[in-house]
């Protein structure tokens, strides 16, 4: 069996930390994320998909994402039955996180705080990295495999 579910859509609330009695730490919200097809003379509709996220990875998201911001979500889906205010069994599908990735720069976000340190560690190793084209000169030729260094 197979239970294994890929996200990528905007926040569209700002996530907040809560914890459980046993002081395990909790977020849910809600992905709006955009469906692949268009009516002809329709508005693309979008799809919002409940997320809760526990632990480490609840920390993360509450951390670092903010509304609107781009996401991407990888985890399962799973469903629970309850009983609302008024007695009624209602039915609950949700997709629990297993891995948050970020999937835009922070430079295209509004919402993002610019002291993070995610982004700030990203900015830092791009500032280092030299891109160049670099040249034939560049390489050794190896002539046999002894002359590998592993």
């Amino acid at each position: 069996m197979l239970n294994q579910v890929s996200l990528m859509g905007r926040l569209t609330a700002d996530p907040e930390l809560r914890h459980t009695p046993n002081d395990v730490a909790v977020t849910t919200f809600t992905v709006a994320v955009n469906r692949s097809y268009v009516k002809q003379g329709a508005e693309r509709q979008a799809d919002f998909i409940d997320v809760v996220a526990w632990r480490n990875t609840a920390e993360f998201v509450c951390r670092y994402f903010k509304k609107g911001q781009m996401i991407a979500v990888t985890g399962s889906i799973q469903t629970r039955n309850y009983q609302d205010r008024e007695g009624k069994n209602r039915k609950a599908v949700e997709v629990v996180a297993d891995n948050v990735y970020f999937t835009e720069s922070r430079n295209s976000t509004s919402g993002t705080s610019a002291s993070s340190p995610a982004y700030d560690s990203v900015d830092e190793q791009e500032k280092n990295t030299s891109y160049s084209a670099g040249s034939v000169d560049d390489f050794t030729v190896v002539a046999n495999d002894e002359d590998l260094p592993f």
